[in-house]
């Protein structure tokens, strides 16, 4: 009797066995693919997103406004968490991502928040490992790191307050853009790409962060001060004067962390994220075959 017949009792169908993994999927790295609700949800959070970082070029009222995101804050957190989480059930049900990838997003996580322990002064490189992880993982993926990152890196070191929505948005939007770049590139070439790219983020991230405080943190009168119902090149053009004075000293060491980062250590890290995507196989659906009968 044979070895795989041996092991059931005579009448009883075999045990199905799984079926080889086709090669074609394994050369999908991604352990969260877009699917029509995912794809929905994600656009939502990014929209709230939007609103709650642009809405001082969107207000037209000429009188007084609350201008206060200390009131606000709260309520967008509370609407973030059910999004983020709504994504990842999503994907799940889609059968999208398994416990290998959760796995994956739970350890990369852990490992951004850890990072984020020796921060100060615009030293910052709880962002370096959302770039590479967004390259290789995808941008869904990237996306949900980001916010997750940054919300267990707050718990973490004691940041919770009413800028951390805004900083999980933020987070999570570079992430998500770091999965948008060329997929061309590779080795070296792929390093210098991923190191502008972090440039640019440190400092559209603290261009974008500021926007939560600005309109209450200057005195109503002054040059570079938030006011309501001016048109929007003006309130732009003042936003520009509040950056350049007191944000871009703090985004700038920040630009350069990232940048010494990517070149010393992506290499190395998209290599071992890279390999381990492969060897989870992300993509492999699985399949099971009837054995033989005895």
């Amino acid at each position: 009797m044979s070895g795989t017949a041996a092991a059931f009792p005579a009448g009883e169908a075999a045990a199905a066995v799984p079926a080889p993994r086709p090669a074609d999927h394994r050369s999908d790295p991604r352990p969260f693919r877009f699917r029509g609700r995912t794809g929905v949800l994600l656009a939502g959070t990014s929209a709230l997103g939007v609103a709650a970082f642009g809405w001082p070029f969107l207000v037209h009222t000429s009188g007084a406004v609350d201008l206060a995101h200390a009131t606000d804050a709260p309520w967008l957190f509370v609407l973030l968490l059910p999004l983020l989480l709504g994504i990842v059930v999503s994907e799940l049900l889609d059968g999208a991502v398994d416990a290998k990838g959760l796995a994956l997003l739970g350890v990369l996580a852990a490992c951004g928040a850890t990072l984020r322990l020796p921060s100060g002064m615009g030293f910052e490189p709880v962002f370096f490992l959302l770039i590479p992880a967004g390259r290789v993982l995808g941008r869904g993926f990237g996306f949900v790191l980001g916010a997750l990152t940054l919300f267990a890196s707050a718990l973490l070191t004691g940041g919770v307050g009413p800028w951390l929505p805004f900083q999980m948005l933020g987070a999570a939007w570079l992430g998500f853009f770091a999965g948008c770049l060329p997929g061309r590139p590779r080795g070296r070439a792929e390093v210098v790409l991923l190191a502008a790219y972090g440039v640019v983020a440190g400092l559209a991230y603290g261009f974008l962060l500021n926007l939560w405080f600005w309109p209450v943190s200057v005195s109503p009168g002054s040059s570079v001060s938030f006011v309501p119902g001016a048109p929007v090149g003006e309130n732009l053009r003042r936003y520009w004067g509040f950056y350049l004075s007191t944000s871009l000293g703090f985004d700038l060491p920040r630009a350069v962390t990232n940048l010494v980062l990517v070149l010393g250590f992506a290499g190395p890290v998209l290599a071992a994220l890279r390999r381990a995507s492969r060897k989870a196989a992300f993509g492999a659906p699985v399949v099971f075959v009837p054995g033989c009968d005895p």
